[in-house]
């Protein structure tokens, strides 16, 4: 790019060191969209919620595509068909998004999260919040911007002491958790996996940080010994690009009108 050039995309400066040096370099000015601060003011150019509002969407879509069978619970005469029931780990915005579609769908739909402020919101949307027999999920699991904080050693033991209960009678696991500049948790054990019924899936959103499922192979998807479906993919929001384009593009248009105020 050339002297005085103006870069405006998804990098992480703390991560991306060769992209940043490269910039440095040729005097080139770079916008980070992972770094638009989470306040009212900067929402409408907040391209991570944005995407990953996509993300959450698609990865129902993704998994009723790959489970095969009815969301909703249905009596027919042919017989009675139980509601597919599915644990979303993260309630962020991908999250949030993923009950959304899910209970639309007729789901039976469970949500966890660190943070018990979200409990309400799980709730208000139809889904049932996990909660933990733990004081410490009683406190305040939220850091700065919205985001979940690294939880306690004694904490985690109790999360997956909780999925390993859930896993035997869950059909679909959607996994959400990350935190930006960190590797992602695991949260979904090989363990879980193994218990859980043949033709459950499993989608993990935190794929390009290492993945929520200790099996996950990033930009993948793979089938466990027992019949399991785990995905991987890194690109939800790129497998509904037009969708997406026309969302990150209004968000780049409120942000170059907020930097150049007095242009037309």
């Amino acid at each position: 790019m050339s002297k005085g050039s103006v870069c405006v995309s998804f990098f992480q400066p703390t991560i991306d060191l060769e992209k940043v040096n490269a910039m440095a370099k040729n005097e080139v000015t770079g916008l980070s969209m992972h770094l638009v601060p989470r306040t009212t003011l900067a929402q409408k150019m907040d391209a991570l919620s944005s995407m990953a509002n996509i993300a959450g969407y698609r990865a129902v879509i993704e998994a009723s595509n790959n489970y095969g069978r009815f969301f909703t619970g249905q009596v027919t005469a042919a017989g009675k068909i139980p509601p597919a029931k599915i644990l979303i780990i993260g309630a962020g915005v991908a999250g949030l998004a993923a009950i959304g579609a899910a209970t639309s769908l007729g789901a039976q739909v469970y949500a966890f999260d660190v943070r018990p402020e979200v409990a309400e919101q799980i709730e208000s949307m139809g889904a049932e919040f996990v909660f933990l027999d733990f004081d410490e999920s009683q406190t305040d699991g939220s850091e700065s911007g919205g985001y979940a904080a690294p939880s306690s050693p004694e904490f985690r033991e109790k999360q997956l002491e909780k999925f390993t209960q859930l896993a035997p009678n869950i059909d679909i696991v959607i996994t959400t958790a990350l935190i930006p500049g960190r590797e992602a948790p695991k949260l979904w054990l090989e363990s879980m996996v193994l218990s859980m019924r043949s033709g459950s899936v499993v989608i993990d959103l935190a794929a390009e940080r290492g993945g929520n499922c200790e099996l996950t192979v990033p930009d993948q998807k793979i089938v466990s010994n027992n019949g399991v479906t785990i995905i991987g993919y890194t690109d939800f929001p790129s497998r509904m690009a037009a969708q997406s384009s026309e969302l990150y593009s209004t968000n780049i248009r409120h942000m170059i009108s907020d930097l150049t105020p007095e242009k037309d």
